[in-house]
């Protein structure tokens, strides 16, 4: 079936639909503040499917390499291993005991399996979040502070790019990427947000290198060239996208979550996880290669 207009893929309505990602030839995609790991099955739109359900906030996931079932995600305070049998363990806590409290919110596994995830405080507080680095077999670390709510990052083809956002801001910078080491270079800005288009939230980079981003508040998603010119935007039925993710027939098919958090009067499809056509193809999701054991 060809998707001319954004089309709602599932009945199902979320609170903050979150974390999309292709992987294994299916939509896995969380509903963050009820902790739920969700996934679309067959070809079509239909109801989507709990993998698994924690007892706190989970902002997405990452396959674990070698490992089918298995998932390294940002949950809580922390980073956690989801197993094939539902269960979980903590690998880090990185938020934890904070006198502002504070969780994870967002993350992904760059092309040499490093997995990036960035955190916030519940308040918002200006520079209250960072981004970690967790490499493999190795422990986490800061790589960007001062930043209030970090969402992606997302990576070019080569993972010599590394794209971030700082939500509330309405920035989103490009930084150099040592792929031997993930040590991050010169940090330059990338785009700056009018408050009036939305706030860039989830994003992922297709296989031209062009970068796509979910505008929280713009109603849209919008499609930027490497020299950061807008090349085209897609208007959705939905007031806060969250993240996108490019997979389906020929990986061409734009995957939007969204969400009724906040909303005193969502529509219709607010909440809903969107999907249409675009003359544009993606990748799946890179595995994660941090775990030991």
């Amino acid at each position: 079936m060809e998707l001319t207009e954004p089309t709602a893929w599932s009945a199902d309505r979320l609170e903050l639909g979150e974390g999309a990602r292709w992987v294994d030839d299916r939509l896995v995609l969380v509903d963050l503040l009820a902790g739920r790991l969700l996934s679309t099955g067959g070809d079509g739109p239909g109801p989507l499917r709990e993998l698994t359900r924690l007892d706190v906030p989970l902002g997405a996931v990452a396959p674990v390499a070698g490992r089918p079932g298995e998932w390294l995600a940002v949950a809580g305070t922390g980073i956690a291993r989801l197993t094939a049998d539902g269960g979980h363990r903590t690998v880090a806590d990185l938020e934890g005991g904070r006198s502002e409290p504070a969780r994870m919110n967002d993350a992904v596994a760059d092309p040499h399996g490093r997995f990036w995830a960035g955190s916030m405080t519940y308040a918002g507080v200006p520079g209250g979040g960072s981004l970690y680095r967790l490499d493999p077999g190795g422990a986490p670390v800061a790589v960007v502070t001062g930043l209030t709510i970090a969402n992606g990052p997302a990576f070019d083809g080569a993972g010599t790019t590394m794209y971030l956002a700082d939500t509330p801001r309405g920035h989103v910078d490009r930084f150099t990427v040592d792929t031997r080491t993930g040590e991050l270079g010169a940090r330059e800005p990338f785009l700056r947000l009018d408050p009036a288009e939305g706030a860039p939230d989830g994003m992922t980079v297709d296989v031209a290198d062009h970068l796509w981003v979910a505008l929280w508040g713009g109603s849209a998603v919008r499609r930027y060239r490497p020299d950061g010119t807008l090349e085209r935007e897609v208007r959705l039925p939905a007031a806060q996208p969250t993240s996108v993710c490019l997979g389906g027939p020929g990986l061409s098919r734009l995957f939007v979550t969204t969400a009724r958090y906040g909303l005193t009067d969502p529509g219709p499809l607010d909440g809903a996880l969107l999907a249409v056509d675009v003359p544009a193809a993606g990748r799946p999701a890179r595995a994660a290669r941090t775990i030991r054991g």
